[in-house]
Formats: structure tokens, C-alpha cells, sequence
């Protein structure tokens, strides 16, 4: 059995909260090269200028790449070899959230009631937090923040199995074509499909965590992911809502078994600055 310390999980997941919100990742940086390849429109091409150019300025002078530096969302693979010194993995991440979110002046954007007080809790948390337990001794941390605007274009739709792939994609192109530019477009696509209500949901999310543009390694699916991007491309919608011909970067779809009654969908969205970051311990 490994003792790994609290305090440098802590510490870890500080300087992800940094991290996260000042670099863009290469697989991002990649895709916006080839988004700017593919875009013909002057004004889609200029945004393309803009967001590399936003994507350098945050790197080198270390200023959150968009004022939504968004709601602390972690996916963790604990092993089943390993404990804490002391105190659980959550509160480790908590602490490591609110202390990452002063140290680097990221926006506190958390309210302690969805419905009713909503006031701000000050320092972030408490975050999201999906654990999975796996079999080693090291614990892998992957911080995926997302921001308001992304995120309230989610969108789930409990279909019928007859619906079929055309209702797959019929939904997604829906989705995306409603969004507009609110989750600043271009986009990557988060699809999940099947399981249930909850895990089609979460299925989308981890769909985000993919390199962009990686393919499913399924090729059915890999061929339904080009299908319903160069449909959401083909809608117009463009850099920011303003017309063009890269609406989307990437589609990306995750799938689980589910009941023969059931063909649950869910989209979840990240703009075009798509910030991860992630540790092993």
C-alpha cells in the first residue's frame, strides 16, 4: 500500500487550477490551425487570428485565457493501492481548488444555491469531482473547467431506439444550429449515447477529454462523428454565430449498452479555448 501526502495532492491540483486556465493544449492549438485552414469567410478568419493570438498572450503573461475560468470539473482515477496520509481525495481537490483559484486571480464564478440565496461560496468550490477506482498505487487527476456559456447549451433527449442514427443526428445538427454563437463557436462536440439518463450525460463530458479530432475507435462511430460534423459545418452557424464555415472542430461520441427500451443522447459543448490539464501522482 502507497501513502501518497494530502498536502502535495493539494499543491498538484493548485497548480492545475493555473494551469488549466492560462494554457491552451496542443491538441487545441492543432485544431485551430486547421479550423483557420478550412474557414474562408474574412470575419471567421480574423476570429481564428484572434483566438491564437489570445491563446499566446495568455501562455506567455500568464492571464486566464477567458474571464469564465468556469466550474471546476475533475475526473480522478484513484488506485486501489493507494491512501491519503490523511482526509479524502475530495477535500484534497477542494482545498487545491479554492487555493489554485486565489493564487492565479481566476473568477470565482460558484454559488452555494442553485435556486433561491445564490451566493457566491468566494473561492470556487466545492468543484465537481468523478472518481473512479482502478486497480495500481497512483492517483491521475484530469481538470476540465467549464465555463457558463458552453455548458448552458447542454442538451439531453431521451429518444426512441426506432429514432435510430438519423435521430441521433438529427439532434445534434438541432443542438448545435439553436446554440448559435452562445458557447463560442467553434466548438468541439460531446456526444454520449446510451446508458441512462445520468450516464449519457456523463458519457458527453468525457467525450470532451478526447484529443480533439481523435477518431472513436469504433468505426461506426468514427464514421458517425464525421457524419454529424460536416452537418453542424454545413449549417452556417460559424466562428462566434457569425456566419462561416467551421462551426464545429470536432465531434466526439462515447457509448454504453443500454435498456432495450431506451436511446438516450445528450450533447455537452466546449468553445473553442477547450481547457484541460491533468497530473499523475
Amino acid at each position: 500500500m502507497r501513502i501518497l501526502s494530502f498536502d502535495e495532492v493539494v499543491e498538484a491540483v493548485t497548480l492545475l487550477c493555473g494551469k488549466a486556465a492560462c494554457d491552451l493544449p496542443p491538441d487545441v492549438l492543432r485544431a485551430l490551425e486547421d479550423g483557420a485552414a478550412r474557414e474562408q469567410s474574412e470575419l471567421g478568419s480574423e476570429f481564428f487570428r484572434q483566438y491564437r493570438e489570445n491563446a499566446r498572450i495568455a501562455a506567455e503573461e500568464r492571464l486566464p485565457l477567458c474571464q469564465d475560468t468556469g466550474f471546476a470539473v475533475y475526473f480522478v482515477e484513484f488506485g486501489d493501492q493507494l491512501r491519503l496520509d490523511r482526509g479524502t481525495v475530495d477535500e484534497a481537490i477542494n482545498a487545491g481548488t479554492a487555493a489554485g483559484y486565489k493564487k492565479y486571480f481566476l473568477r470565482k464564478s460558484i454559488v452555494d444555491d442553485p435556486l433561491f440565496d445564490r451566493r457566491n461560496t468566494t473561492d470556487n468550490t466545492p468543484a465537481i469531482v468523478h472518481l473512479k477506482m482502478i486497480p495500481g498505487d497512483h492517483l491521475r487527476i484530469v481538470l476540465a473547467p467549464k465555463g457558463g456559456g458552453s455548458e448552458n447549451m447542454s442538451a439531453l433527449r431521451m429518444l426512441k431506439p426506432s429514432d435510430g442514427r438519423d435521430g441521433v443526428v438529427r439532434f445534434a445538427v438541432e443542438t448545435l444550429r439553436a446554440a448559435g454563437g452562445n458557447p463560442c463557436p467553434p466548438t468541439i462536440v460531446g456526444m454520449g449515447i446510451g446508458g441512462t439518463m445520468e450516464m449519457a450525460a456523463l458519457l458527453a463530458k468525457k467525450a470532451l477529454l478526447r484529443p480533439v479530432g481523435e477518431p472513436s475507435p469504433d468505426p461506426r462511430y468514427a464514421e458517425l462523428e464525421r457524419e454529424i460534423l460536416g452537418k453542424i459545418n454545413a449549417t452556417g452557424v460559424g466562428p462566434q454565430g457569425l456566419g462561416g464555415d467551421v462551426t464545429s472542430l470536432a465531434v466526439h461520441i462515447e457509448f454504453h449498452p443500454c435498456h432495450i427500451a431506451s436511446l438516450p443522447v445528450a450533447i455537452n459543448l466546449n468553445c473553442h479555448a477547450a481547457r484541460h490539464a491533468e497530473v499523475t501522482l
